[in-house]
């Protein structure tokens, strides 16, 4: 009888130590959730827009982006201020080539932490699930923060 006892707490245990890994787990992924919200930047931080090729930030994010952080009118791709412009009203093709350029940016620039907005899904008219897929490799990256409708779309 005490010897089932014993394998019963053993098992209960169990439980409760995989279930404490499966959240914490889930705490990692949350943790580079890029904020609904982005009203500052710190030092190191990169806020992340949809553009068009030719820079004319006159709304949505890009709006933001040019009156806060630096995006610059005519520049409609890359680095810029505490800003990165990325293309996406030329096409999903020309939007998957744009995200492989951000993510080799990301990639060489680790001292930078990119908040990328919901790129694409607001003016440009796609919708989470074509652009999320685009992101897949920078869900390696530590150094990258999605959106959260993009991370219900990767896992």
């Amino acid at each position: 009888m005490r010897l089932k006892i014993l394998i019963l707490l053993i098992i209960a245990k169990i439980f409760i130590i995989l279930h404490i890994i499966k959240t914490m787990n889930k705490m990692e992924e949350t943790k580079r959730v890029t904020p609904a919200l982005i009203t500052e930047l710190k030092e190191n931080e990169i806020f992340v827009f949809g553009s068009n090729i030719h820079g004319m930030h006159g709304g949505g994010a890009a709006r933001i982006a040019h009156m806060k952080f630096g995006a610059e009118m005519g520049n409609g791709e890359g680095l810029q201020g505490q800003s990165y412009a990325l293309p996406t009203m030329e096409g999903l093709e020309s939007t998957k080539k744009a995200v492989d350029n951000f993510i080799e940016c990301a990639k060489a620039h680790q001292e930078l932490t990119f908040l990328v907005t919901p790129v694409g899904c607001g003016i440009a008219g796609y919708t989470p699930e074509e652009i999320a897929p685009m992101f897949q490799a920078a869900t390696e990256l530590e150094n990258v923060y999605l959106p959260s409708s993009f991370w219900k779309i990767l896992g």
